[in-house]
């Protein structure tokens, strides 16, 4: 039995309108709350965004793979995409870069799409892994729009085979109603208050770059250090903390949310959704360092169904599009027609955009780490402790 819309008013209507058109609410949302679900064909002529484009002319398929990090995208986008072209977005959540090599390297991932950090892409080049970039099938990419240093690593060799999604920091949410109302500031702090108050509240990443990282940070080593020594003194650090230790995941947002977890290693969109919903949690960057990262779009070797891949990156990179994204997830963008798209709140928010003195100590992850045996062997053994 289905709930009866109740008439709304010719001014209600056009608040909920403008609402959709600037991404507050969902197509879904707004044709549920008007009671237009069965009148898509007719406002097609009038509301844009509701009727098919024409730049998805042609059949793409009935579906397309994503293989993304958690909470990272804008469900509704993927409705809409799914409404213009008729492809449904299957949706596939990794935890680490190091899962997502070996899934590729494993072969028939079924992918179409995914999303790898900056470090990464040279390696995938060189194993045979990624796909070279058909531009002339992404109108909606304009390279000159990009932040230079958001995007260089997509190209190899003069090579494009990445394109920009986002850019962030890594850093630490805590909860600080359970730490007299203070947030921390430190890499030192956060191991050394979960082995002390915070005993069996804590998360780290499933993820050796930035778990390692962190406590090579601890020690005021560098975060993407290869060196024996310094991994050994991390490796002890990780140890200890291990069995204080709530859990070792990449999704930490629902123990963070359900209260059962209070501090974790957290990427910043994630610190901005908690901060958002929760303002007791705070978001922060270790002074001693930290990770700086951009993500991109790319399209594995393995594809079967390439040409729904393609219309699924030039949908998502289109800015009106992007800057829904933006609004969803927290993540800053490195385009600068979706930048300029975005509310003065978001421009000026000090977790998407910390100042420079916090962003100075932070490191790009260095390719060396994410095949270093030392480092893989490292988290291997903290895991199974």
């Amino acid at each position: 039995m289905t709930k009866d819309i109740d008439h709304i008013s010719k001014t209600e209507f056009m608040e909920k309108l403008e609402s959709y058109r600037k991404g507050s609410i969902t197509r879904r949302h707004f044709l549920n709350v008007t009671g237009l679900g069965a009148a898509t064909a007719v406002l097609g002529a009038t509301v844009p965004g509701l009727r098919p484009s024409p730049a998805f002319a042609g059949n793409i398929g009935d579906r397309v793979v994503v293989a993304t990090w958690p909470n990272y995208h804008d469900p509704a986008n993927f409705e809409a995409f799914t409404e213009a072209t008729g492809a449904h977005v299957q949706v596939n959540v990794f935890g680490s870069n190091e899962e997502m090599l070996a899934k590729l390297q494993a072969g028939a991932t079924g992918w179409d799409v995914y999303v790898p950090t900056n470090y990464t892409i040279e390696d995938y080049v060189k194993e045979g892994l990624i796909e070279p970039l058909d531009t002339s099938k992404l109108p909606n990419y304009d390279a000159s729009a990009f932040d230079p240093r958001y995007a260089e690593a997509g190209s190899v060799d003069g090579t494009l085979y990445a394109v920009p999604k986002n850019w962030g920091s890594t850093g630490m949410a805590v909860n600080t109603k359970h730490n007299d109302g203070k947030p921390i500031s430190s890499w030192k702090e956060f191991f050394d208050i979960t082995m002390d108050k915070f005993s069996g509240r804590t998360m780290v990443h499933d993820y050796q770059l930035t778990t390692i990282g962190s406590a090579l940070n601890y020690h005021g080593y560098s975060f993407n250090s290869v060196d024996e020594k310094e991994l050994a003194d991390a490796e002890k650090l990780l140890i200890e903390v291990k069995p204080h230790l709530f859990a070792i995941t990449s999704d930490y947002q629902p123990s963070m949310r359900n209260g059962d977890a209070w501090l974790t290693i957290c990427w910043s969109g994630d610190g901005k959704q908690l901060n958002t919903d929760i303002p007791e949690i705070h978001y922060v960057l270790g002074k001693e360092g930290g990770e700086i990262w951009s993500d991109y779009f790319a399209i594995p070797k393995s594809s079967e169904r390439k040409e729904a891949g393609y219309a699924l990156i030039n949908f998502l990179l289109d800015p009106q599009v992007n800057a829904k994204e933006v609004l969803a997830h927290g993540y800053p963008t490195a385009d600068s027609r979706t930048f300029d798209l975005l509310p003065d709140s978001l421009k000026n928010d000090p977790i998407l955009f910390p100042a420079q003195e916090l962003l100075d100590p932070l490191e790009f992850g260095a390719a060396v780490t994410l095949t270093d045996p030392n480092r893989a062997e490292l988290m291997a053994r903290f895991k199974s402790a």
